[in-house]
């Protein structure tokens, strides 16, 4: 269970490739022409740079700031540079997020943690399903329909006006609050 989510907190499980990402981009701009305030986490599983050489807060980090915050009146941002000896874990991340301010979190990647998460599945990858094995998966959103009985609410993976009125009425609507404290 994850003890630092304050707001409604679901996840995008599927495998490499699938589109988690791709639904993101087309989901986040319907929920915010709602007026829903949603935060992203999204799990990297390799070193990644949100800056580039020659850039003065990039240089700054590698000359050895164990913190570097870059600040403007449009925005600010803040790579922070820690041990390799482990992942973090989400709810560490969570710590991170300024929650006050969001209604929503949506999580890419985590799969293997504990919060309501929808798969994503696309038959003619030939992977297997998800959910028989993960109880925190609420919903199936695919792009064909499946071969194998499913008894969650199924989701047209092509649709994500469909799968923005399946978070908004299971998370914010009170039909599921998983990970809230």
């Amino acid at each position: 269970m994850l003890t630092n989510a304050h707001i409604p907190i679901l996840g995008f499980a599927a495998w490499s490739g699938t589109g988690k990402t791709t639904l993101l981009r087309r989901l986040l701009p319907i929920l915010a022409g709602r007026g829903i305030r949603v935060g992203v986490v999204k799990h990297a599983h390799h070193d990644f740079e949100v800056d580039t050489p020659g850039k003065d807060s990039y240089e700054l980090r590698k000359a050895g700031a164990a913190q570097m915050l870059i600040a403007s009146r449009r925005r600010w941002a803040l790579m922070v540079e820690r041990p390799a000896a482990r992942e973090p874990t989400l709810d560490e991340v969570l710590l991170e997020l300024g929650q006050g301010l969001l209604d929503l979190i949506l999580v890419e990647g985590f799969k293997h943690e504990k919060f309501p998460k929808i798969e994503l599945h696309r038959p003619s990858f030939g992977r297997p399903l998800l959910h028989p094995g993960d109880e925190t998966i609420v919903a199936v959103a695919t792009d064909t329909p499946l071969h194998t009985p499913v008894v969650l609410p199924m989701l047209d993976l092509n649709s994500p006006e469909e799968i923005a009125s399946f978070v908004i009425d299971t998370m914010l609507n009170g039909v599921l609050r998983g990970g809230t404290g």
